[in-house]
Formats: C-alpha cells, sequence, structure tokens
C-alpha cells in the first residue's frame, strides 16, 4: 500500500488517478479548489481518501495543506501534480495568459518544491507531474499554455538532476499527455482523444515502472517525434 497525494483531483485525469489509486487500496490524499468535487470521491471511498481544498496558486495554502495531507495519511510515497488551466487566446488577452502562467508555473513550482523538500529529508520518492505534448512547440492559438507546459517540463528535468546530485532515490515521471476529453481539451481538430480513465489507466502503469518520461496515449510518441523534427519555416505556417 502505497500513500499517494494528488494535486488537482477534483476532475479530469486527477480525478481517475485518485479513483484509481483509491480501488486498489491505497491511501490517498487529494486537494483541488473546488472541494465539493473531492468529496464527491470521498464518499466513493471512505477508507482511503483524505480531502482539503488548496489554491495551489496560494504559497502559504499549499505548503501548509500538503503538510496536513500528509501528516493525515501517515507519510508520502508519490506525489501527483495535475493541477492546470489553459485556454485558446489568439487575440492576446492579458488575464488568460497570466492565470495560464500562475497556475501551471507558479503553482506548480510551489508544489513541487514543497513535496521536493520532504522528499530530500527521506533521500527517497516519487513525483509525477502532467506537462503536455503542447510543451514542445509553441502555439499561437494558446501561447501561454504551450510555453506553461514546456516550463513543467524542464522544470521536472532539472529536478531529476538536482535529485540525482543529492543522492536521493527520488524518481521523477514528467506525463505528456496529447488530447484527453476533459475541460482542457479546447479548440477544433482534436484527434486520438483518450477518455480520462484510459490516460489514468497508461498514467498508473508508468508510474508503476517508475518511467522518467511518458506519452498518453501511446501513440502520441510519434507526433512528438515530428514536432521536434518540423523546420521552424515550415512549422510556423501550422
Amino acid at each position: 500500500m502505497s500513500k499517494i497525494l494528488i494535486l488537482g483531483a477534483s476532475s479530469g485525469i486527477g480525478r481517475e488517478l485518485a479513483r484509481l489509486a483509491a480501488s486498489q487500496g491505497h491511501m490517498v490524499a487529494i486537494a483541488a479548489r473546488r472541494e465539493n468535487l473531492l468529496e464527491e470521491i470521498k464518499r466513493e471511498f471512505p477508507k482511503n481518501i483524505q480531502i482539503r481544498r488548496i489554491d495551489i496558486t496560494d504559497q502559504d495554502d499549499t505548503v501548509n495543506g500538503i503538510g496536513e495531507l500528509i501528516a493525515g495519511i501517515g507519510g508520502l510515497d508519490i506525489a501527483i501534480i495535475s493541477s492546470g488551466t489553459g485556454f485558446i487566446n489568439k487575440e492576446l488577452n492579458i488575464d488568460p495568459e497570466l492565470e495560464t502562467i500562475l497556475t501551471n508555473v507558479i503553482g506548480m513550482t510551489i508544489a513541487a518544491d514543497c513535496v521536493m523538500q520532504y522528499f530530500f529529508t527521506r533521500k527517497s520518492g516519487h513525483l509525477v507531474g502532467i506537462s503536455s505534448i503542447a510543451a514542445l512547440r509553441g502555439s499561437g492559438y494558446a501561447p501561454a499554455y504551450n510555453a506553461s507546459k514546456a516550463f513543467v517540463s524542464n522544470y521536472l528535468e532539472g529536478l531529476r538532476q538536482s535529485a540525482m546530485k543529492n543522492g536521493a532515490n527520488i524518481v521523477i515521471t514528467d506525463v505528456k499527455p496529447g488530447f484527453v476529453d476533459t475541460a482542457m481539451a479546447k479548440g477544433e481538430g482534436k484527434f486520438w482523444v483518450a477518455a480520462p480513465a484510459v490516460a489514468a489507466s497508461q498514467i498508473w502503469n508508468a508510474i508503476r515502472k517508475k518511467k522518467e518520461v511518458v506519452y498518453v496515449t501511446r501513440r502520441w510518441r510519434f507526433i512528438a517525434w515530428l514536432l521536434k523534427i518540423i523546420p521552424l519555416k515550415l512549422y510556423k505556417r501550422l
């Protein structure tokens, strides 16, 4: 039985990961802004779920909340940061851009650092961050979203290197989903759209295998390869 923390568990991938882990008997602490949705999961698994409302953009609330949840489940083996937001914003309105950066960059950094400090004291642990296939290139449709997910992937890589230099047995998993049928999947032209439960199942298998980078669903590895090799002159016309 593992002790698992999931931030951003009120909907989408985070919610399905929480349900999957709890159904297998693990102790799961879940957090998000919408506490009423967390309570629904707790009613489904009353013996395995601890909940707390956390606003990941609030440093004190996040640090205190994570500490309380870890104490509530008696420790921490795996932390999953699934909190995130994003907007189609071709007009470059500033409010959606700043909200995306505040959640996906600032909030993720606060949560990841808090968890890593805990893992450093024990020289072990497993941090999972939900990035995106969007991290691989910029986007004129959602500039802040793609840029923020690039930050997530690069930050996780930095934490992986930091753990190694500190001699800590900490696994860092960077999850890069393609389109998943959640509120985050905005815009037209979506394809290979995965159900949240399917995405969560593949992520859970990657966590169990302690993979460092995983594309969800697996076929998105091919799209990632294409995105990496498309020349800039061609990509900017897409």
